[in-house]
């Protein structure tokens, strides 16, 4: 197969312009009360970010056949969503009862810009956003989608198991469990919130379905990894933190070595499945995700 003509990094920085664009319009307004709670969602949700979530919902919508130049707002809206919820949970799993982190995104983390109690309502307000701009997107299936891949059987769910496996011994099919629903779900629902404002059909939804599952697991597994071997002013955050909260880790279970593997190995599976034409985008953020050191 020749070479693909996808500027990849050219995307990637395109539509997180898009993105940061959409999030500046549809934040509250920091004039307006209670200030310091727009104040902390903007800092939050505008400190940077690579915007991973919103893109891959963008690429699936165009993958699908979906208008992205037209007045059809649905992505926008369902863009700034995902980003939002996003942030909300990076500030919740900031906070002192949860990882306790000082550090985001290379800049203070909300609780500790703004006090705890602020971080904790900004994260819940950006849900609030987020959830009146996707069902302005006039989709009931989308807010299902975002809805259940949030809750208990999703990333909320796998948080908790996270925390309680800290400090325990653990099996890869207890890691898998915890990533496909604390980060994996998120991921999945993204792609498929995309394809289906796009009208996908069953058969495209099925496909990017599997296929975000496994870009998905091999996100968080290289987060894992880059934890172990990244640096911090490269990640933006603290390296060694799950080591030293004894968190539960792919590398743990499996060993560094099968952990870069077995990332690898999803990888290469996403890309089959969506690789079926040239120049595809989809295919070209799936090695993005294979290959990123942060």
């Amino acid at each position: 197969m020749p070479a693909s003509t996808v500027d990849i990094k050219f995307y990637l920085e395109k539509i997180k312009s898009l993105t940061d664009a959409l999030l500046l319009r549809y934040l509250p307004s920091v004039d307006n009360e209670p200030k310091i709670l727009h104040e902390a969602m903007k800092y939050s949700t505008l400190a940077g970010g690579k915007r991973l979530r919103p893109i891959l919902a963008y690429s699936a919508f165009e993958y699908c056949g979906g208008n992205t130049d037209g007045d059809d707002l649905s992505i926008h809206y369902a863009m700034a969503a995902l980003e939002m919820v996003h942030t909300y949970s990076l500030i919740h799993d900031d906070l002192p009862c949860m990882d306790d982190d000082d550090l985001r995104r290379g800049i203070p983390t909300c609780h500790k810009k703004f006090g705890t109690a602020a971080a904790v309502l900004a994260g819940d307000a950006l849900h609030d956003v987020a959830f009146n701009l996707l069902a302005s997107t006039g989709s009931t299936k989308v807010v299902v989608e975002l809805a259940q891949a949030l809750g208990t059987a999703g990333m909320i769910g796998g948080q908790m198991a996270d925390v309680e496996a800290e400090g325990k011994d653990v099996t890869k099919a207890d890691i898998i469990n915890i990533h496909t629903r604390k980060t994996g779900a998120l991921i999945k629902a993204s792609v498929r919130i995309g394809a289906i404002l796009a009208g996908a059909s069953d058969s495209e939804l099925e496909k990017l379905t599997r296929y975000s599952e496994k870009i998905g697991l091999a996100f968080q597994i290289i987060d894992d990894i880059l934890d172990i071997e990244g640096d911090t002013e490269t990640m933006g955050k603290p390296v060694g933190s799950d080591v030293g909260l004894g968190k539960a880790t792919y590398p743990k279970a499996v060993g560094i070595e099968q952990a870069k593997a077995d990332a690898q190995g999803l990888i290469d599976d996403a890309v089959v499945l969506v690789n079926e034409f040239d120049d595809n985008v989809l295919s070209e953020l799936a090695k993005y995700i294979g290959q990123r050191n942060n």
